[in-house]
């Protein structure tokens, strides 16, 4: 695969790494492979997915999220940010409309000193709680799919082995994010198993199944901090309306591969 002259921005939001790639300037002919190689901790630049930016008919852009194998997901909250914010410096739009698989997500810019982003993330869907590997869990779809599973003590799990074994349970054919939650004081701490990326900082819409999950059963309200291994996440949610994830998005460098 030859990427040379590619110009990427190396971007987080919450410590989730991303490269983006706009693809109305640039061409990607192997976006998996492309994925794959510019994502590896090793020989590439240590990233969860790849970003891909292109046009649209019905937004101001699509957005494209290929993680780091290969596979690709619907939606990606922290990775929208990132866009968001790459939208608002590159183009001038500080309100965009972006095209995903898991349908049209609005974005705006909070803030830019530093820069927060707020992302209407959809209403989200729950589905019958049920038990996997010992655990009970909350299944909840926003365009991709969760479960969201309660635990007395997140630091103390075995998430490199617990993650991918309820990822890949059967009863989630397409597979699943895992994302586990407990209580810390007055807030809340979460960490995240992402399908096709495994352990990560952050998950967006992941901390938006978690948010909806309590403010639905009456432990929280909205709107909701969640402390998540990357940093904090807010999320605003009322019962049946669309849900509001509110972050960051750095730049850690912008550059033209060679």
């Amino acid at each position: 695969m030859n990427a040379t002259g590619i110009p990427i921005v190396k971007t987080n939001g919450t410590l989730n790494a991303f490269v983006l790639v706009d693809e109305r300037t640039s061409t990607i002919d192997d976006p998996v492979a492309f994925a794959r190689a510019v994502c590896d901790p090793a020989r590439g630049l240590a990233a969860d997915g790849l970003l891909l930016v292109g046009p649209s008919a019905t937004a101001d852009v699509r957005m494209r999220i290929i993680n780091a194998d290969g596979s690709e997901a619907e939606m990606c909250g922290n990775g929208m940010r990132c866009v968001a914010r790459y939208l608002d410096e590159h183009s001038g739009i500080a309100e965009a409309m972006v095209e995903t698989l898991a349908g049209p997500i609005r974005t705006r810019i909070v803030d830019r000193t530093p820069y927060r982003v707020a992302v209407e993330m959809g209403a989200p869907r729950f589905g019958a709680a049920h038990d996997v590997d010992g655990y009970h869990a909350i299944p909840v779809d926003l365009g991709n799919p969760h479960v969201v599973i309660r635990v007395d003590d997140v630091d103390t799990l075995d998430l490199a082995t617990l993650g991918p074994r309820i990822e890949r349970d059967p009863r989630y054919p397409q597979g699943t994010n895992v994302h586990f939650v407990m209580r810390a004081g007055e807030g809340w701490r979460v960490r995240h198993w992402e399908r096709g990326a495994g352990a990560t900082q952050a998950c967006g819409t992941g901390a938006v199944a978690v948010a909806a999950v309590l403010i639905r059963d009456g432990e929280a309200i909205s709107p909701v901090a969640l402390k998540l291994p990357g940093g904090i996440v807010e999320v605003m949610w009322t019962l049946g309306e669309p849900a509001t994830l509110i972050g960051d998005a750095v730049v850690e460098f912008e550059r033209v591969l060679t």
